[in-house]
């Protein structure tokens, strides 16, 4: 699966450019894999961006603006959406991903899971003392897990979080630096 980010190279909008620039830079922290397709030299991308951004997804001009995110055929959204998903840590399903493991999305999707699959067991239990004594037990349990997990996305959060810092910096100095060729 192919996740296709389009763009365009040459916006005059800051708003347009700073937007494709955190979808790339994000994907990249990520070491997603996605191809970049240019809108401003391509009007055959510009014209396939356009028929398969879906009619309600599409602003009130009739013309959706960059960055339109798809995962292959697939609409992901545009860059509110995908702003959303980063919000909340859902990128990957955002995408139409499998999260890998070990990711803060793939530990959140464990522990839904898990209370899914731990609230049917407990309509089984006999009598209100076993069951009491299995759902304090399952609580601790869920307890020891969150301390371990919030360790681990924590580090994982800020190897990310420095790493989308640093290019955004870069990004930055590249801009700065074509502003004062020109």
């Amino acid at each position: 699966m192919v996740i296709k980010v389009f763009l365009a190279s040459s916006s005059g909008s800051t708003a347009i450019k700073k937007k494709q620039q955190d979808v790339v830079g994000f994907l990249e922290a990520l070491k997603i894999d996605y191809a970049q397709l240019d809108i401003a030299s391509n009007e055959d991308n510009r014209q396939w961006m356009r028929e398969n951004v879906p009619g309600e997804k599409k602003p009130t001009s009739g013309i959706p603006l960059p960055p339109q995110i798809f995962n292959e055929e697939m609409y992901c959204g545009d860059y509110d959406t995908f702003f959303e998903a980063k919000e909340d840590n859902t990128v990957y399903e955002f995408l139409g991903l499998t999260p890998p493991p070990g990711s803060k999305e793939a530990q959140q999707a464990e522990n839904s899971q898990k209370l899914h699959n731990g609230s049917g067991t407990e309509e089984h239990l006999g009598d209100d003392t076993t069951r009491r004594a299995a759902e304090e037990e399952e609580q601790e349990e869920g307890e020891e897990d969150k301390v371990e997990d919030n360790h681990l996305v924590s580090e994982a959060e800020d190897d990310l979080v420095s790493e989308e810092e640093e290019e955004l910096r870069e990004l930055e100095e590249e801009e700065e630096h074509a502003s004062e060729e020109d």
